[in-house]
């Protein structure tokens, strides 16, 4: 209220200083008779001529009202007047525009106004009003309609405000005093063209003295030099824009910037521990690793990965490292095969740096941008098999060498410390046909059988090492043993070779080109001669001397009646050493031949041997032997089929029929045919029980009754076949159930049995037997046949 009162006297201040400067223009001397307002112009002379003023009624066109207005009445405005209102109350003040009769009300008699609200300077600056004089009791216009304003006065009611509450920003650490972070800006509501309402001044609450800011425009800097993100990375800076140019009584606005220095690569990478130990077994295998070291980096992304290296020559050649890319860890990996029995230790520099680099610190004063660290490495040893001084073996040896001779040695030894014998084996998988044996401490190999070049040119074995302490220790190794060929197999045709001659041949004609193969393999190749065993007067033999030879005639007119087959020896002979020979027989068949030399008819013989070579003879031979060999087995199975017939051949047949069952049978229980009691004592037998096999269709009379008491004979009958099964050597050696035709207790026919029919069979009929349908037609026949031939 008394800023509110102060600055109400401060605009009457005004408004006297702008009367006191207005009321002398006024007071100007005027010409008699004119009417000078405030706001009117007054008659001047121009050239002799005299211009009459312009009038303007009003004695205002702009209102000035503070905002905010606090007092309990109307706030007075201010007055319209005009020079036609002579005081006399005949002059009516008409108000219309911006907010008339709502927040303005004029009194009409008088012309004041007044303002009935507090109004807000920021939210509507001026007002547009109408005013126009009429008289009351004519109501004529007497001032046109004339606009004025009401412009509301500001006064310092509205803060600074920023657009946020916390700000984010980030800067690199490292960076130069005065370094732009971020500007913040706050806008004040109030007048920015009238007084220092709005006139802001920004200052730093909070964040000194590592940051600054600009009071004029709100922007931070950094205050201060080498900020270490590594020693603090967050800072919180409160910012505070105040108006009335930052003088007291002005207000304020606050925010929070939220600093963030961005890491650069300004730490090096540091080995915690500059010595590392490491052990691993002289088993690893290459490329395994054998252990981790780690070198700490107070950067984080990009600027803290780290590339290690082994900087020794000794640890290159053995080792090497990676990087890990998740962990920045070094990771050691074994370069070569290591032997325990060799070296035991090795010992090697490993160095880190960062794989990104700032020059901007990397010749700083501070320790060099890398690190160093001594690792030592372990060998521990392992139990290892024996190994060969060769891998493979190749040994030669000639073919027929005898039994138990020498073919070569292999040699093993355990390179551990401990230096354990080793024994010998040979894998039997590899050699089948057990040609070789090893001696088990020398490893010396020999030959079991004579070997045969011809047989195999080489044979591979597996030879086995194994420590004698450990026999878990093995070690195999391949032996391949070549046969190196001796001469020792003669030269031979190449061929069966079908010769003949024709009757008409002349002497000197060739018959046939012959040529040899040698199983052996010379060095040299083979060179083969062609010879007569002794003087032939038919024929002789011109070696070419290119491994094959001819036969020529040494006479004409051969004649078939004479001789028809000829056997010409040839001797053929190698040039290796030992000279190896053979004598071949040639056969030459005589033929008869037309006059161009084609043969039109030999003897049975040759055609036999010129047709048939003596594998085709044996061939048609196997096949003949086959096919009785077949014929024989299928007589065999017919006659074996034929002794399986079984005992009931017909379902016809009314004989005694023995049916025999591959099973055991239910025991008593399986008794659903017939009455088991009755064969064992029927004097007991059951009268009423009735049958439970098939029962006829038809009833027909019968003559006799059964033996019921009297069954001796049924008795004796049964006990006579039973020894008779029992005594047959070829009766079957499992249970079976014999049935003799006794129909048993209940069956209205009684027993069909012939026993006893001696005594009956004149009182039989068997008439009955024909309506018992096809399956009793035989039975019928053979009775009712007999009853006639009696009868005649």
């Amino acid at each position: 209220y008394l800023l509110y009162r102060y600055l109400l006297f401060l605009e009457t201040i005004h408004i006297i200083f702008m009367v006191s400067i207005l009321r002398p223009i006024t007071a100007l001397p005027m010409a008699p008779g004119n009417t000078v307002n405030l706001l009117g112009t007054s008659p001047e002379k121009d050239d002799g001529k005299i211009l009459q003023r312009a009038k303007r009624g009003w004695m205002w066109n702009q209102f000035f009202l503070l905002e905010e207005y606090t007092g309990n009445d109307n706030q007075y405005v201010g007055k319209l007047h005009s020079n036609m209102d002579r005081g006399e109350g005949n002059v009516k003040y008409i108000l219309t525009g911006d907010g008339v009769g709502s927040l303005f009300l004029i009194d009409e008699n008088s012309g004041d106004i007044h303002a009935t609200k507090r109004l807000d300077r920021e939210e509507r600056a001026i007002y547009t009003l109408h005013a126009k004089v009429v008289d009351k009791r004519t109501n004529k216009t007497l001032e046109a309609d004339t606009e004025f304003n009401i412009k509301i006065h500001d006064i310092n009611d509205n803060e600074p405000k920023f657009s946020k509450d916390i700000y984010f920003a980030s800067v690199p650490e490292m960076s130069d005093v005065g370094t732009s972070v971020i500007q913040v800006t706050a806008t004040d509501a109030d007048d920015q063209t009238y007084g220092n309402s709005a006139k802001l001044v920004y200052s730093i609450l909070q964040g000194q003295p590592y940051f600054s800011v600009d009071s004029d425009n709100g922007t931070i800097r950094t205050a201060l030099p080498n900020m270490d993100r590594e020693t603090k990375e967050n800072y919180q800076v409160v910012i505070q824009a105040k108006d009335m140019a930052g003088q007291m009584g002005g207000l304020s606005g606050t925010t929070t910037v939220s600093i963030t220095l961005s890491d650069e690569n300004d730490s090096p990478p540091r080995f915690a521990n500059h010595t590392f130990r490491l052990s691993t077994l002289e088993s690893a295998e290459v490329g395994a690793a054998i252990g981790r070291i780690k070198a700490s980096d107070a950067d984080v992304g990009r600027n803290a990965e780290m590339q290690y290296s082994i900087v020794d020559r000794d640890g290159q050649d053995i080792f090497t490292i990676i990087t890990d890319q998740n962990t920045q860890e070094g990771i050691i990996r074994v370069k070569k095969q290591l032997d325990y029995e060799r070296k035991k230790t090795f010992s090697f520099k490993v160095e880190v740096t960062n794989t990104y680099l700032d020059p901007r610190f990397m010749y700083s004063p501070n320790p060099p941008f890398k690190d160093d660290a001594m690792v030592r490495v372990t060998i521990e040893d392992v139990d290892e098999p024996p190994v060969f001084s060769r891998n493979p073996y190749i040994i030669e040896v000639h073919e027929d060498t005898a039994a138990g001779s020498f073919v070569g040695v292999v040699s093993a030894k355990d390179l551990d410390a401990d230096n354990n014998p080793v024994k010998y084996s040979i894998d039997r998988h590899t050699d089948l046909e057990r040609l070789f044996n090893i001696d088990s401490v020398n490893g010396t190999i020999t030959t079991l059988k004579a070997l045969d070049r011809e047989m195999s040119k080489w044979h591979n074995i597996s030879v086995v090492a194994t420590e004698i302490s450990n026999p878990r220790q093995t070690t195999r190794v391949p032996v391949f043993i070549r046969v190196l060929d001796v001469n020792d197999n003669a030269p031979e045709f190449a061929m069966y070779y079908e010769t003949f001659v024709c009757e008409n041949v002349k002497s000197g004609q060739l018959i046939q080109t012959i040529s040899a193969v040698d199983t052996d393999e010379p060095l040299v190749g083979h060179k083969f001669v062609f010879s007569m065993s002794f003087s032939n007067p038919n024929f002789t033999i011109i070696d070419n001397e290119d491994n094959t030879a001819r036969i020529i005639t040494r006479r004409g007119g051969f004649s078939q009646r004479e001789m028809n087959t000829y056997l010409l020896p040839v001797v053929i002979s190698d040039n290796d050493y030992p000279i190896q020979s053979s004598t071949s027989t040639l056969t030459v068949n005589v033929c008869a031949c037309d006059s161009r030399g084609n043969v039109q008819s030999c003897n049975t013989e040759a055609l036999l041997s010129a047709g048939l070579s003596t594998g085709a003879l044996v061939a048609i031979l196997l096949c003949v032997i086959i096919l009785l060999m077949i014929v024989v087995l299928f007589a065999a199975l017919r006659r074996q089929q034929r002794k399986k017939e079984p005992l009931i051949i017909s379902k016809d047949d009314v004989r005694d029929n023995v049916v025999s069952y591959n099973d055991e049978g239910g025991g008593e229980e399986d008794t659903q045919a017939f009455d088991i009691g009755t064969l064992r004592n029927p004097e007991v037998m059951d009268a009423k029980k009735l049958r439970r096999d098939i029962i006829p269709e038809m009833l027909f009379p019968f003559g006799r009754t059964s033996p019921i008491k009297d069954n001796a004979d049924v008795r004796d009958f049964i006990h006579g076949r039973l020894h008779e099964n029992d005594s047959d050597p070829t009766a079957p050696p499992y249970d079976s159930l014999a049935t003799y035709a006794y129909e048993g207790s209940g069956s209205l026919a009684e027993s069909l049995s012939s026993l006893e029919s001696g005594a009956t069979e004149g009182d039989q009929e068997y008439d009955y037997l024909s309506n018992w349908g096809p399956a009793f037609k035989k039975l019928a026949d053979m009775y009712i046949g007999k009853d006639t031939e009696r009868e005649t």
